[in-house]
């Protein structure tokens, strides 16, 4: 057997030993998991650690900031660096919902944005990829501004 032969044979082996491992997993632990890790990719900016940030951005990581798209780790690290100037952080976020595929290997996770005094300001949704066992990278991320609650219709007295 050839030596690109070889190779293609352990990579195929390698991808179904982890596609099969991450279908084993119980999807409320996968839920966990990435419940966990949105946590502490949060913790990363209330710690101000920048270094600690860019280890949660997958390689082809795509985030949405306003009208402006970042594509990959480096345009996202750059972009989000000034976030991580001065002791205090500007925002806070904590994961409120998460949903993992039966596959276990991509997860939807969302939740509230907070500013330094506590109040919303917006909300955010993230997809999350399994990268290796237990390794959960981001590659979508998107904001979203909070709308204002509904203001109810006032009805005629007459009606």
């Amino acid at each position: 057997m050839s030596r690109s032969k070889q190779l293609i044979l352990v990579s195929m082996i390698l991808l179904m030993a982890h596609t099969v491992s991450a279908q084993e997993a119980n999807p409320g632990q996968l839920r966990q998991q990435v419940e966990d890790t949105e946590r502490d990719f949060a913790a990363t900016m209330a710690e101000r650690d920048y270094a600690a940030f860019t280890q949660f951005l997958s390689d082809e990581t795509v985030f949405f900031s306003g009208e402006t798209v970042l594509r990959g780790k480096q345009a996202v690290a750059a972009a989000w660096k000034p976030y991580f100037d001065g002791a205090e952080a500007p925002f806070s976020w904590a994961p409120q919902g998460v949903e993992v595929l039966d596959s276990g290997t991509l997860a939807l996770s969302t939740g509230p944005v907070f500013d330094p005094g506590g109040t919303l300001v917006s909300t955010f949704t993230s997809i999350w990829r399994l990268e290796a066992p237990g390794t959960w990278r981001i590659i979508f991320d998107k904001g979203n501004k909070v709308c204002a609650d509904p203001v109810p219709e006032e009805k005629d007295p007459e009606e």
